[in-house]
């Protein structure tokens, strides 16, 4: 009898980690995949489970590291029950000052990988299955000193939603998760020059993350948590994405 597992990227820190967490939780299956680089971050996710958990230290920026992945999958076959593509990285600064290997590495991570990820599953994913993507609140608009950030996450969701409706014959559904600000590690990268200094919501992780997986198992497409993160979704929207960028740029003393 195959295994049924469910797979978690980026489960070593953040977001990711809590999906870990909660889903372990809530569903029943054989085995996490918790895939990462560090190592001795996902022992210590691991750790926190009563599921069995198998760690996968990979760098999914390296198409090697894919390749393996793939490998895993040819040699044990599994059934996946859920695929959570969590991993991703963000760098904050005009595009000039980011160095080529981020600006390329966020587009290789954020996309890419996920791309990839989602490819090579997809054939072990069971009918009924489920996949949710992590974009965030930048997919809905351009912004400036965010800007490669935010253009990974417009694919995401792009991306996620399209996927979503290819694959409603069958009965797998995807998720774009889009949350607004949330209190990770993800900012002392990020955000290290202290560019963007205006956080007017930030929301706990372990709430929005509940609130993804909740949109998940209802098969919605976009999940978008907290009232302030909806209404400003809204907003960018109906405005002219002109006047979203200068109203950004003003509201973080930004030219």
């Amino acid at each position: 009898m195959k295994k049924r597992i469910v797979i978690v990227t980026g489960a070593s820190s953040g977001m990711g980690k809590q999906f870990a967490l909660q889903l372990d939780k809530q569903v029943t299956c054989d085995e996490f995949w918790l895939i990462a680089r560090n190592e001795e971050r996902l022992k210590e996710t691991q750790n926190e489970m009563t599921h069995p958990a198998k760690i996968v230290s990979l760098d999914l920026q390296d198409m090697q590291s894919i390749y393996a992945y793939r490998a895993m999958l040819e040699e044990e076959n599994p059934v996946v029950h859920i695929l959570v593509n969590g991993s991703g990285y963000g760098k904050f600064d005009k595009f000039e000052d980011c160095t080529l290997e981020d600006n390329l590495g966020m587009i290789d991570l954020n996309c890419r990988a996920l791309t990839a990820l989602t490819q090579i599953t997809l054939p072990y994913i069971e009918e009924g299955g489920y996949i949710l993507n992590v974009g965030s609140m930048s997919s809905f608009q351009p912004i400036p000193y965010i800007n490669v950030y935010a253009s990974t996450k417009a694919f995401v969701l792009s991306f996620s939603r399209a996927l979503n409706r290819e694959l409603k014959p069958k009965k797998i559904s995807v998720t774009a998760f889009c949350p607004y600000w949330v209190n990770t590690a993800f900012f002392e990268v990020a955000n290290r020059h202290n560019v963007i200094t205006n956080f007017d919501v930030v929301y706990e992780s372990d709430w929005v993350v509940a609130k993804g997986i909740k949109a998940m198992f209802r098969r919605k497409d976009v999940c978008i948590p907290g009232k302030v993160a909806k209404g400003t979704q809204i907003l960018t929207k109906i405005l002219p994405h002109s006047l979203v960028m200068s109203v950004w740029l003003k509201q973080q003393n930004l030219k």
